[in-house]
């Protein structure tokens, strides 16, 4: 994410951010040894295993654009996400003997540790002839994408909760200790320096799972909505504002990528009703997320201790008004959406302007740069309605259908 200075136009700098819990291996000049590990693939949930010869470091995709960029072996230590030997209280390399053999990544193998809002290095020159950034640009660490995405959702105090629409779907709320041996939870290093994020279970392939369902009616959802000047997904939300709150009690599990500890897991859609058509079928989807996120963010903020005020809704997901009165009904506190709500981009910004100089805190630049755009105020038979489905339903279905789900599983893989 380039920086400009305000009025000016000038390019201050540049901030390096990515994708978490991906994992990059490196040879000793600092050039690939192999393909990058995507978070998605099953070798980056366990510990690194040293099988190719060639590799000398073991990064992240921060890592490694940053080094191309500035010839410099560093990285953000909040970007060693996963399997990864983090000392979460120095904010630095483990130096315990036991959590080095457990991840298997020796000392000489890892960058040096950066903190967020730091300068990784200096543009240099091969670097600007490639990129046309200019040479001697500085080169600001902004932490893996979640926690940026916070800091850019506006989020710094602890009784307000982020959900990032992504691939990944998840909730953070900002605070200031360590948590000892949490349950429902896990804390991140945040954007913002002595802080930690909070961040609660979530849904993976998220917001994919919309897309997959957009994608099931093909042409036809894309001659419809061509039709009426609307893109698919503006069609299907038209579409599912007609369909009553808790869409006649047809339900879905958003398990559509299994946890690699619940191999058995898959997405279920249950309820359905003959009158009921891909409008049904959208909203509960949505409506799913919201329910997911909700029971996991109330787990969280019990086990935290606090209370929960509002709700930042993050990512493209948010355009759509649909979903936010879910959310904010479902949630039942105010929802906001904010005028950038592609934030991990501003929360880059807003760690490179803190860094160069160019505000005093974090506090005043998220003032000056976080603007909300609207709130989406709970309707309360809405949400009173939602109240009880989840209740008495939602939030215990895995009691009912995980046995179901095994025995599925095991009948195809019994014999493997």
């Amino acid at each position: 994410m380039n920086v400009y200075k305000k009025g000016s136009g000038g390019l201050i700098g540049v901030g390096i951010g990515g994708i978490r819990c991906c994992r990059v291996l490196l040879k000793k000049d600092g050039t690939l040894a192999q393909p990058v590990i995507s978070w998605m693939d099953a070798r980056t949930a366990v510990p690194y295993e040293h099988t190719n010869p060639e590799v000398a470091y073991v990064t992240s995709t921060t890592g490694y654009l940053s080094c191309r960029l500035t010839g410099e072996f560093k990285d953000c230590i909040g970007n060693a996400f996963g399997e990864w030997p983090v000392d979460m209280e120095t904010w630095n390399w483990s130096e315990d003997e036991e959590v080095i053999r457990k991840y298997q990544i020796p000392r000489e193998m890892l960058f040096e540790a950066v903190g967020p809002g730091e300068i990784l290095g200096y543009v240099t020159k091969a670097a600007s002839e490639k990129t046309g950034l200019p040479e001697g640009l500085p080169v600001v660490s902004v932490t893996n994408d979640k926690a940026v995405e916070g800091l850019g959702a506006g989020l710094v105090n602890d009784q307000t909760a982020v959900i990032s629409l992504g691939t990944y779907i998840t909730l953070m709320i900002q605070g200031k200790e360590l948590p000892k041996d949490p349950k429902a939870l896990w804390a991140i290093i945040s954007s913002v320096p002595g802080k930690y994020l909070y961040e609660s279970y979530g849904i993976r392939r998220g917001m994919w799972t919309v897309s997959w369902f957009r994608d099931l009616f093909g042409d036809g959802l894309v001659q419809e909505a061509a039709k009426q000047g609307l893109s698919p997904e503006e069609l299907l939300n038209k579409k599912a504002e007609k369909v009553p709150a808790g869409s006649d009690g047809l339900m879905t599990v958003l398990d559509w990528l299994a946890n690699p500890w619940e191999p058995y897991k898959k997405g279920i859609m249950i309820g359905f009703g003959a009158h009921m058509d891909e409008a049904y079928m959208y909203r509960s989807i949505l409506e799913g997320i919201a329910y997911t996120m909700k029971n996991n963010c109330d787990a969280m903020c019990e086990e935290l201790g606090k209370p929960l005020k509002e709700i930042v809704i993050s990512g493209g997901g948010s355009n759509s008004d649909l979903f936010m009165q879910i959310f904010a009904d479902i949630f039942n506190v105010p929802a906001k959406r904010n005028v950038v709500n592609e934030s991990a981009s501003l929360g880059a910004v807003i760690n490179t302007a803190v860094a160069l100089g160019e505000y005093e805190s974090y506090e005043k630049a998220v003032e000056e740069m976080v603007e909300i755009k609207d709130v989406f105020m709970p309707i309360e038979k809405n949400a009173q309605l939602y109240q009880k489905l989840n209740q008495r339903a939602y939030k215990n279905m895995a009691n009912y259908t995980d046995g179901v789900l095994k025995e599925i599983y095991n009948v195809y893989n019994e014999d493997v």
